[in-house]
């Protein structure tokens, strides 16, 4: 045999070998890590649900001392309040407020670290709406119902204080024609107006009602009363994170009727101590 035919025979022996053999092991390629699941933004509502309800005239104990979102104090002292209460999840609403909106009232909502809230509403009788919104305006779960109780009057004037920045402290004061001033000392009128909700752990909202009011002029103010931190309240400037916190103050008259007219300010406050004339007016 020459030596070509040798060199090929050995060629193709080799060729023959190496397919019978099975091919060395290499490693397998390394797989992608998961992809992060993120938890969509959603909501529950366990109170109020939708349809048809009569609502007894006073509250239970318990749920007229809940407060905003858990557990703080609440010095609200109206009767007949419901609860609304419910979880974020998928949203951290500890810091960033999310939107409570309550027959068009927008609300600040923040949670605990486990998305749960709970807050006090006084509603009237008739077709009402609560719906739970995204800070960035997306509906995540709405309730409308019907309050058939006749004597749960609705407010003939609202007034809603809620701002951004649940290290702060802000109060709520108002003045009715007969000299009384509703505020966290004294939340309750003899002329049937109130303070619904005070909540004194930041960040609100605190709610004034009044279904019967007197004739005469009004004056609505604010204070931004100092902050909140890890050891209680504080009057310290610099305890806060924020320079300059941002406050929306909602006036609605004749809530949830025909007549119903609202305006909304929005008012900065820049140090602790400031106290605002909100509106002066005449009912």
């Amino acid at each position: 045999m020459s030596d070509a035919s040798g060199s090929m025979c050995r060629s193709l022996c080799g060729l023959l070998l190496s397919a019978a053999l099975p091919a060395t092991a290499q490693p397998a390629p390394a797989a992608p890590e998961p992809a992060a699941v993120t938890e969509p933004a959603s909501a529950e509502l366990s109170g109020p649900t939708g349809g048809w309800r009569y609502h007894g005239l006073l509250g239970t104990p318990d749920e007229v001392r809940v407060a905003y979102p858990t557990p703080p104090i609440d010095r609200g002292g109206q009767r007949g309040r419901s609860l609304i209460e419910g979880r974020l999840r998928g949203i951290d609403a500890t810091r960033r407020a999310q939107t409570l909106a309550v027959n068009g009232n927008p609300l600040p909502l923040y949670t605990d670290a486990e998305g749960r809230f709970a807050r006090p509403y006084a509603f009237g009788a008739g077709s009402n709406s609560v719906a739970v919104m995204s800070a960035e305006g997306e509906v995540l779960r709405r309730a409308q119902f019907y309050e058939a109780n006749a004597l749960k009057t609705p407010a003939r004037i609202r007034i809603v204080l809620g701002w951004d920045d649940p290290g702060a402290e802000v109060d709520l004061h108002v003045l009715t024609p007969d000299g009384q001033h509703a505020y966290w000392a004294d939340p309750v009128m003899s002329n049937g107006g109130g303070l619904d909700v005070d909540s004194v752990d930041g960040p609100g909202p605190e709610v004034f009602t009044m279904t019967a009011p007197l004739r005469g002029t009004y004056a609505v103010y604010i204070n931004y009363w100092g902050n909140l931190g890890a050891g209680g309240y504080n009057f310290d400037e610099g305890s806060n994170d924020r320079d300059m916190i941002t406050t929306q103050i909602s006036l609605v008259f004749n809530e949830n009727t025909v007549n119903e007219r609202r305006e909304t300010f929005l008012v900065p406050l820049r140090a602790i101590g400031d106290l605002q004339l909100i509106k002066s007016f005449d009912y």
